[in-house]
């Protein structure tokens, strides 16, 4: 019942019905990956519009977006891309949203036996060669993961130890194949069901670092901007919502 609601809200607010369904195209930070991917499922079920999803490093797409890349939406990791395009008079006036807080983890696979009760400091130990997370210059969750090593007081000595991964997603890559000893990702990454099943993790308390706040927005260049507005909106619903909880994001209350 809750999603026929949704999707009769959904057509009346596009004014699309199935026979004239739109593709949207969606560049999204790689920390959404399992969790966009039922949440699009869900949506294109809804709409019978269909979702053409890009993942990757948030300051990548920002620098794509600013060159004109064809992207009818943008969720970013951090808030502070999605509002300097708004500056930069690039978006739809209105659409910025911060749609969720994210959190990190230490994170380890099963054949480890590291003792996370020592939390960051463990990642001094001599065992521990090759330490994953995301490049900071692009990525505002290798950002946040230097921010709480620093914060610990253990990045100085552990800093030759990291592998930097070209997003979010590729650093946990590099530590469940073994290419690393542990690494620091996304909550939202390590409470997928691939990654449950391959390893555990313990939270970084959220004052260690700058809170990570991920921001949205439509696309001014975007060729489906109302299809997109509805996307949007279905992230804003209960249920949108209700599947960004299950990942560990902190979302704010449905409109």
């Amino acid at each position: 019942m809750i999603r026929l609601i949704i999707a009769l809200c959904m057509l009346l607010i596009t004014g699309v019905n199935r026979s004239a369904a739109e593709e949207i195209t969606i560049a999204a930070a790689s920390d959404l990956n399992f969790a966009f991917k039922e949440i699009v499922a869900e949506y294109e079920k809804a709409t019978g519009n269909h979702v053409k999803l890009t993942l990757g490093s948030s300051g990548n797409f920002y620098a794509q977006i600013q060159n004109g890349a064809p992207f009818d939406l943008y969720f970013s990791a951090d808030i502070a891309y999605p509002r300097k395009l708004e500056e930069a008079g690039l978006t739809v006036p209105g659409s910025l949203y911060q749609y969720a807080v994210g959190r990190i983890v230490l994170w380890t696979g099963n054949g480890s036996h590291l003792d996370f009760s020592k939390g960051l400091e463990i990642l001094s130990e001599p065992t521990i060669r090759k330490i994953a997370i995301a490049n900071p210059k692009h990525a505002p969750y290798g950002r946040a993961a230097v921010a709480a090593m620093e914060h610990a007081q253990v990045y100085d000595r552990v800093k030759d130890k990291l592998v930097l991964g070209e997003n979010i997603s590729q650093a946990a890559q590099f530590i469940e194949s073994g290419a690393a000893d542990v690494g620091i990702i996304a909550l939202s990454l390590a409470l997928a069901p691939p990654m449950q099943a391959a390893g555990h993790y313990w939270e970084i308390p959220a004052d260690a670092h700058p809170p990570i706040e991920q921001g949205a927005v439509v696309l001014r260049s975007g060729k489906n901007q109302e299809s997109a507005k509805a996307f949007l909106s279905f992230i804003q619903s209960a249920e949108g919502q209700r599947m960004m909880k299950r990942y560990g994001f902190v979302v704010p209350s449905p409109r």
